[in-house]
């Protein structure tokens, strides 16, 4: 594929973004209403595979977790979000951009995730409303 059309792909899937590679079964945690559909659809078409819930009992390859100021303590949702996944798997905990309800300071994801046991490797714009910030398990140390 043409640079030209990798670009054209990223401007038409939101989702392209995230990294995601096709057969990578995605599970999605704290879905409601508000959340970014062109985002999902997005995740859906490159991966091929419906979206998974909390119900997926097996191993997933990444998470997208959304989550607002109001949906409880963010440690507890992140360190849940780690259970069916692999060392070094991606969490992409999406939150509300700033100025939209149910937003999420910086500081309070950082000190979140690192008491999770997650380091925040990039922050995107995951949506007109969404901010996405991507986590990741440390590997095994060698």
């Amino acid at each position: 594929m043409s640079a030209t059309a990798d670009h054209a792909e990223e401007r038409t899937n939101p989702a392209e973004r995230l990294g995601f590679q096709p057969g990578q079964v995605v599970q999605e945690l704290g879905y409601d209403e508000d959340a970014e559909q062109e985002l999902r659809e997005g995740i859906e078409a490159i991966t091929g595979q419906s979206l998974v819930d909390e119900d997926h009992d097996d191993v997933a390859d990444a998470v997208v977790l959304w989550f607002r100021d109001d949906d409880g303590d963010l440690t507890d949702a992140l360190v849940d979000a780690t259970t069916l996944i692999d060392p070094g798997a991606p969490v992409w905990l999406l939150t509300p951009k700033t100025g939209r309800d149910g937003y999420v300071e910086p500081s309070e994801i950082g000190e979140a995730a690192q008491t999770a046991g997650l380091a925040q490797t990039s922050t995107i714009s995951a949506g007109k409303d969404w901010s996405g910030s991507r986590l990741v398990t440390p590997k095994g140390r060698r």
